[in-house]
This record gives structure tokens, sequence and C-alpha cells, in this order.
């Protein structure tokens, strides 16, 4: 990393000093963004490939989101749930209408608390069903990431994220992902009220759903009156593609939640709620202060129209092209990678066998070399950028990309 100057130093110290020390971040203190751009307060301008983990799906600084914001700003921040406001009203009824499956939305504040409503949600649908508790079992997969609470935790079938968290909540069952086998015999016990699962693994290595998978999981749900819940915080709102990532498996699901890009960079989550559902929770049931604050829900209205729009989609799908070809490129030349997977602009370069658990260090070759790029696991090097990202900025975050890579196997 580039050596600090005092006033970075001293900003760096008060993070080791004051925040509680479950994060590790790089010693680069951000300023400000433009774009795909970001400067830290030294004046160094980096290639954000990044965004936010996959946050900023309009970059930084988009003309439109801040006007939503400001405009909201001068008017109302916020009401509680104990009176109407008009941004969230009119935010439900556009998501609505964009899911093609949803009636209902529940607003909180981060892709985890989204899980948490969906998990209430599930084991509410079976008890009013009769279902006694030993048969209100949540499906979920291992290598997938749903959330910190203790409830998403347990969903995410990760010993990792759990360990020293015990006792943890019943209920859950673990299974491979894409492994139809274990699939089927997990429905043979005849407890299973849901199956919950992303369409594109994030955190478990940017793994993608494989074809007709899904669509066997709802079949099993479907035969067993189970429910499908689809966990779309990553790989959701345009990311793979499509506005949803479950559009390209072909399936209706009955639950599915939302965050990170629904507020591109504004803390806002929704569990979208279908048919069987919809009508489960009554008054009491769940609740939220600040969830469908005016604020964030003024900035996702705007998000979701702009990530909606064919021009970015087919954005998505020319640049995540430009992507992999540069990969493809590099690792000809520098033989670092096994393969690029994932879904649209949600892609992971796994690292070959000489190169397993060192995709931490080269985050650090990245940042010092003027590109910020994450991981998925040790093994995986994740590309999340801004769904507008220009040619520009793929073509030299990839020269970026290049020079740190090769500073790596110079190390």
């Amino acid at each position: 990393m580039h050596a600090q100057d005092p006033a970075a130093q001293s900003l760096i110290d008060l993070g080791k000093r004051y925040w509680l020390p479950v994060y590790r971040p790089r010693d680069v203190v951000l300023d400000h963004g433009k774009g795909a751009r970001v400067w830290d307060t030294q004046g160094r301008e980096y290639v954000d490939f990044g965004a936010g983990i996959a946050v900023n799906a309009l970059g930084h600084q988009d003309p439109e989101l801040l006007e939503a914001l400001t405009t909201q700003a001068g008017k109302l921040w916020h009401t509680s749930n104990v009176f109407y406001s008009e941004p969230a009203l009119h935010l439900a009824e556009e998501l609505v209408n964009a899911s093609g499956f949803a009636e209902r939305v529940f607003f909180c504040n981060s892709g985890t608390e989204a899980n948490e409503a969906a998990i209430k949600l599930v084991r509410k649908w079976a008890s009013a069903q009769g279902r006694e508790a030993a048969k209100r079992v949540i499906v979920t997969f291992r290598g997938s990431f749903h959330g910190r609470t203790l409830a998403a935790v347990t969903a995410t079938a990760q010993p990792k994220y759990q360990e020293g968290y015990e006792p943890l909540p019943g209920g859950f069952r673990y299974l491979d992902f894409n492994d139809v086998a274990q699939l089927e015999a997990a429905f043979a016990h005849g407890d299973v009220a849901a199956v919950m699962l992303e369409p594109v693994q994030g955190e478990g290595g940017v793994l993608p759903a494989a074809p007709g998978f899904i669509q066997r999981v709802r079949e099993l749900c479907d035969e067993h009156d189970a429910l499908l819940v689809l966990d779309e915080i990553q790989c959701g709102m345009g990311r793979t593609g499509t506005l949803f990532a479950y559009v390209q498996d072909g399936v209706r699901p009955d639950i599915v939640t939302l965050a990170k890009a629904l507020g591109c960079g504004f803390p806002i989550g929704a569990m979208l709620a279908g048919p069987k559902v919809a009508e489960v929770m009554q008054f009491g049931a769940h609740g939220t202060t600040f969830g469908g604050n005016p604020l964030a829900a003024a900035v996702a209205r705007v998000a979701l129209r702009k990530l909606s729009a064919p021009e970015l989609l087919a954005n998505v799908a020319r640049q995540s092209q430009a992507l992999r070809d540069g990969v493809a490129r590099i690792h000809a030349s520098l033989n670092l990678f096994e393969e690029v997977r994932g879904r649209g602009l949600m892609l992971g370069a796994v690292l070959n066998e000489a190169h397993k658990g060192k995709a931490g260090s080269i985050l650090d070759f990245a940042a010092a070399n003027g590109l910020l790029v994450l991981q998925a696991g040790p093994d995986v090097l994740r590309f999340v950028p801004a769904l507008n990202i220009t040619d520009a900025d793929v073509a030299e975050g990839l020269v970026r990309l290049e020079a740190a890579l090769k500073a790596y196997l110079a190390a």
C-alpha cells in the first residue's frame, strides 16, 4: 500500500481505536466519488470494481439520485409507520408491478432484515397452516450468505459465520448447492416449509444456480406445499442482466428479498410477498422503526426506474463480456485463473491451484495500483462494478488489474 500522510493515518488510527474490531479495512480513507471512480483523502484516484459490495449500482453521485435525496430531505426525513408517507407508497406499488409475482411489500433497512422478515414469514405461514414446530424446516445451501442476525446467520450455511454464536435457532437444514439428489432427499422427511437460496451465491464464491436447478426447487416446493424464497440482495436489481435474477431461471417465487442496489447506496431493504403469503402477517406481526423511510424510498424509486431501463441492462451484458474477455487476456499471459463464473456484472475469477488462498493479498496490490476490487472467499476475485460503468472505465480497470497481478507475481 501507499505510505500514508499524517492526516490519513490519524483517521485510520481513529478506526483502529474506536470501531469494534469486526472489520479489517484496507488502509485507505475514501473521500469522494464520481461515476465509477473514487478518490481518497490524499487525492489518489481508483477505478471502482467493487461498488460498495454491489450497492452503488449507478456509481457515485448520480445526479438523479442526488436530486431525489435532496428534494425529499427538504420535505420530510422520517415519519415511522404510525403514518403514511408518499415515497414508500409509490415504491411499494412500483416494486409489485415490476416483480410480476408479488402482491405486498415489507420495507426495512438492510438485506439481513429482509431475510429475517422472510424467515419469520415462512414460519408464520407454516404455523397458520397448522404445522407443528418440527415441520417448519427451512432448507438452505452450503456456501450461502443470508445475513448476520441470529436467524439469518443460521440460514447462512457457513460455519465460519456461526462460530461462537451457539446455541443457534433450530429448524434449518443444509444441502450442497446445485445437488438435485440431496434436494429431493430433503423433502422426503415431510417437514420442509421452505427452500431459501441465492440465484447466484455471492459470498460463497460467485456461484450461479445450475441450469434447471431452481426450476426443480420450484417443482418440489409445489409438490410438497412449501415456499420458494429467493435472496436477491446481491444478485437482484439488474446485477445479473435482468431486473430480477429469477427471470433467467424461469420461476415464480413466493418471497424475494432485496437490498444493496435497491437504494444505490442509501440503506433500504425490502421483502416481496407473493399471493400464498401476502396476507399471513397481520397487524402487530412484525415491524420496524425506520423501514420505508421517506429518504430511502425516494432514492429507491429513482434507482428502480433507472435499473429497469433496457439501455442499462444492455450495458450490463456488454461490460460483462468485456470483463470476461479482459480477464481471459490477462490469464493467457499470467496463468492465474481456473475460470470466470457468474452472471452479468456479478463475476468471480477463480484462482488456480498455485494461487489458492491469495485473493486477499491480490486486493492489496490492486488498491496500490488504483483499483478497488473484492474477494468472495480466499480463492475468488469478485467484480461487481456499477451497472452503468463506461467502456473507458472497464478498460482502465483491466489495465490496473493486470499491473496489480504482475506486481503480486513479482513480490
